[in-house]
C-alpha cells in the first residue's frame, strides 16, 4: 500500500493501493508483497558480492604475504610488487565495505517499508471499526469504508453474518463460534440440531450434453459464460480448447442457486457455500474432477477454473484438492465476487479476484486475499445508481453484468499486475475461436428424512430451497 500525498500540500501521507480508472489493484508484480521480496533478493545478491569480494580480498593478502621472500632478490621490483599486490586488497576492501553499507540499508528501507504497511493497515482498520472514528478518518482525508472493507471487518470478529450469507434464521451461526474464524464456525453449524442439511454429501454427474461453438475466452467472456451457465440449476461447464499436444481446459462454475431442483440436490446451493467454505469443496472438487476426465481431459493437462460467487469459492478449492492436483495442472483461476481470502493454491497456480467495493459477498470470508506475484486482486469503484439498490438480491455491486464489465477494463489496463496476470491466463486458454464445449449437470446426494421424522411438505423458509419432491426422497 503506496503512501501518497499531493506534491506541495504539506499533508500528511494517506494510504493508497495502485489505480487505474476505476480499477484499485493489489499484489502482483506491482504489489507491495513483490517489492519487498525484490528489495530483499537484491539485499541478498548484495550479500553474496561481499561475500565473494571478502574471498579475493583475502586471496590477495595471501599473495602479497608470498611476495615477501623474494623481496630480497630484487628489492626495487620486489617492493614495487607486494605495495601493487597491498593496494589492491585495499581497494578490493573498500568496494566491499561500501556494498556491505548499501546492503544495510537496502536491509533497513525494507524494514522501513513493511512498518509503514503494518501501521497504514492499523490506521484503516481503526478508522473502519473503531467506535467515534468516522468522522476523524473523513476529516483526515482518507477514504470511508465500503461495504466490502465493513462486511470483511464483521467476519473477521464475528460469525454472526454467516446467517445471512448461507440463508439461515438470524444468530443461528453462532452456534458455530467465533473461534478458528468462519471454516471453524460453518463446521460448528453443521453439527447444530436442523441444520444437517449444510453437511457435505457425495456428487455425482446426472448428465452431459456437448456441443461445439466459437468461445470468447477473455476475462469478461469467461465471467459471462459463468452466468449462462447459472440460468440452469446444478450445472458447470467444460471447455476443451486447442488440439492435442497444445491442449486445455477451462472449467466454468456458477453462482448460488436456491431453486430448480428437488430440496437439497443441487450442489450450488445454500449448503454448497457451506462445502466450500468450511469443507474445501471435497465432493464438488471431485465431481469436477470427473467431468473433466469424461470430457477428455489426460493427466497433465493444463487447466483454468472460472467461478462467481459462490463458483470462486470452488474454483479456489481446486487449487488445494490433492486429488485434482495429481490429475490435472491448475494454471489459473478467475474469480469474481467471492470470498477466497483464506484459501491459498498450491504453487504454480496464478489467479485473478474481481470485488466491488459496495459487494459485501468477497468479504464474507473475513480476511483479505494475499498480496503475492501470482495473486491479483482487483477492486471496482464503479459507482452504482441508486434505484439499483432497490431490486432485489445480494446487491448491486455483486451483479455479474457488471464484473464483467470490470473485466473489460482489466484487460485493457496498462497496470503492470493486470497485465502479466491476463498474459498467464491466455497462456492457459489461448486466443478464444472454436471450443468444444460440454455441459455437465450436477446432483448431490439427497439428504435422507430424519428417522422417526416425518417430511415437511411446505418450503423450509431458513434456506429459500424449493420442498422437495416425496417421490425422490429415499427410504428411512
Amino acid at each position: 500500500m503506496a503512501e501518497v500525498s499531493p506534491a506541495g500540500s504539506g499533508g500528511a501521507p494517506v494510504p493508497s493501493a495502485p489505480v487505474d480508472g476505476m480499477l484499485r489493484i493489489r499484489g502482483g508484480v506491482g504489489g507491495l508483497s513483490f517489492s519487498f521480496e525484490e528489495l530483499l533478493a537484491g539485499a541478498s545478491v548484495l550479500d553474496g558480492l561481499v561475500r565473494d569480494l571478502a574471498e579475493v580480498e583475502a586471496e590477495a593478502e595471501g599473495v602479497r604475504r608470498a611476495l615477501f621472500p623474494y623481496q630480497s632478490d630484487s628489492y626495487s621490483s620486489g617492493s614495487t610488487a607486494i605495495v601493487a599486490v597491498g593496494e589492491a586488497a585495499r581497494a578490493l576492501g573498500r568496494v566491499r565495505t561500501e556494498l556491505e553499507r548499501l546492503c544495510s540499508e537496502v536491509r533497513a528501507s525494507h524494514r522501513e517499508y513493511e512498518s509503514a504497511e503494518a501501521r497504514n493497515t492499523l490506521l484503516l482498520r481503526i478508522g473502519r471499526t473503531g467506535p467515534g472514528y468516522g468522522p476523524l478518518w473523513g476529516l483526515a482525508g482518507l477514504p470511508p469504508p465500503t461495504v466490502r472493507d465493513t462486511v470483511q471487518d464483521d467476519f473477521s470478529l464475528t460469525t454472526g453474518m454467516l446467517a445471512l450469507l448461507l440463508g439461515l434464521p438470524a444468530g443461528a451461526a453462532a452456534a458455530g463460534g467465533p473461534a478458528g474464524g468462519v471454516r471453524a464456525a460453518i463446521r460448528g453449524l453443521t453439527d447444530a440440531p436442523g441444520l444437517h442439511f449444510l453437511r457435505p454429501r457425495p456428487v455425482r454427474i446426472a448428465g452431459r450434453e456437448t456441443r461445439t461453438e466459437e468461445a470468447d475466452v477473455s476475462p469478461a467472456g469467461l465471467l459471462l459464460r459463468a452466468g449462462a451457465v447459472g440460468r440452469n440449476s446444478g450445472e458447470i461447464e467444460v471447455l476443451r480448447l486447442g488440439e492435442r499436444g497444445n491442449r486445455a481446459w477451462a472449467v466454468i462454475i456458477p453462482g448460488t442457486q436456491l431453486d430448480g431442483q428437488p430440496q437439497g440436490t443441487n450442489p450450488f446451493d445454500a449448503a454448497g457455500i457451506a462445502e466450500g467454505l468450511g469443507f474445501d469443496s471435497a465432493e464438488t472438487a471431485a465431481a469436477i474432477r470427473e467431468a473433466l476426465a469424461e470430457a477428455g481431459a489426460e493427466a497433465g493437462d493444463q487447466v483454468a477454473a472460472v467461478g462467481y460467487s459462490q463458483g470462486g469459492i470452488h474454483a479456489m478449492n481446486l487449487g488445494r484438492d490433492r486429488a485434482f492436483l495429481a490429475d490435472y495442472e491448475l494454471k489459473f483461476v478467475l474469480t469474481a465476487g467471492s470470498p477466497v481470502g483464506a484459501i491459498e493454491p498450491g504453487a504454480g497456480t496464478s489467479s485473478l479476484h474481481l470485488e466491488h467495493e459496495q459487494d459485501w459477498v468477497p468479504g464474507a470470508d473475513g480476511l483479505p486475499n494475499p498480496d503475492l506475484l501470482d495473486r491479483v486482486t482487483v477492486t471496482l469503484t464503479t459507482p452504482i445508481p441508486g434505484h439499483e439498490w432497490l431490486e432485489p438480491g445480494m446487491g448491486p455491486g455483486h451483479a455479474l453484468e457488471r464484473y464483467a464489465d470490470g473485466a473489460r477494463d482489466v484487460a485493457a489496463s496498462q497496470d503492470p499486475s493486470l497485465q502479466a496476470s491476463t498474459a498467464a491466463l491466455a497462456a492457459v486458454v489461448g486466443a478464444g475461436g472454436t471450443a468444444t464445449v460440454t455441459r455437465f449437470s450436477f446432483r448431490r446426494e439427497a439428504l435422507p428424512p430424519q428417522r422417526g421424522t416425518p417430511v415437511a411438505p411446505g418450503p423450509r423458509r431458513s434456506t429459500g430451497e424449493k420442498p422437495a419432491d416425496p417421490a425422490q426422497q429415499p427410504a428411512a
